[in-house]
């Protein structure tokens, strides 16, 4: 049986600014990031993990390497794939994120259904590999959308009952 773990990426420097950063935002891991990335790292020797796949956004893509560097896995073997990108913000990147930030409907956002349709393709991929543990370094929002696919009674959207993905966490999706 597969198991998913999923990471939203280390706190970056636009997070740390309270700042929305989308596909558009290639901004580094924060010096904070890159801890909680070596300590996610530290607490996933005991997965398995036998593949990884990455956003190539720098933010994920260095948690990714942070990670395999502390489990063994060689990084020049993490896939990267533009199925995981964060969804892209249009004319929001960059501008304050508040709790109460409703980006459906804004011109030029990318829409529900389009992270959604990513992210069922990434699930089908992710089906298809000669691996039975496989860690996705992401960002929050897919990572709403990878959950939502596989548990749809959890709200996709961000509410009082479901919490963002904090930064730097693995999670066990299936």
């Amino acid at each position: 049986m597969k198991h998913i773990y999923f990471i939203r990426h280390g706190l970056s420097e636009m997070n740390a600014q309270s700042k929305l950063s989308g596909a558009g935002s290639d901004t580094p891991l924060a010096p904070e990031g890159r801890a909680q990335a070596k300590a996610a790292g530290i607490a996933a020797k005991d997965l398995g993990i036998d593949y990884i796949i990455s956003s190539p956004l720098i933010r994920a893509h260095d948690t990714a390497k942070i990670i395999a560097k502390e489990i063994g896995y060689p990084i020049d073997k993490i896939e990267l794939n533009g199925l995981l990108l964060e969804r892209h913000f249009g004319p929001l990147e960059g501008t304050p994120w508040t709790p109460d930030l409703n980006v459906d409907g804004i011109s030029d956002v990318e829409t529900r259904e389009s992270v959604l349709e990513r992210a069922q393709l990434t699930l089908e991929h992710l089906h298809t590999l000669d691996a039975e543990n496989i860690l996705v370094s992401s960002h929050g929002t897919f990572g709403r959308a990878l959950r939502y696919l596989l548990t749809p009674d959890t709200p996709y959207k961000v509410t009082p009952k479901s919490d963002r993905f904090p930064n730097g966490q693995i999670i066990q999706l299936l």
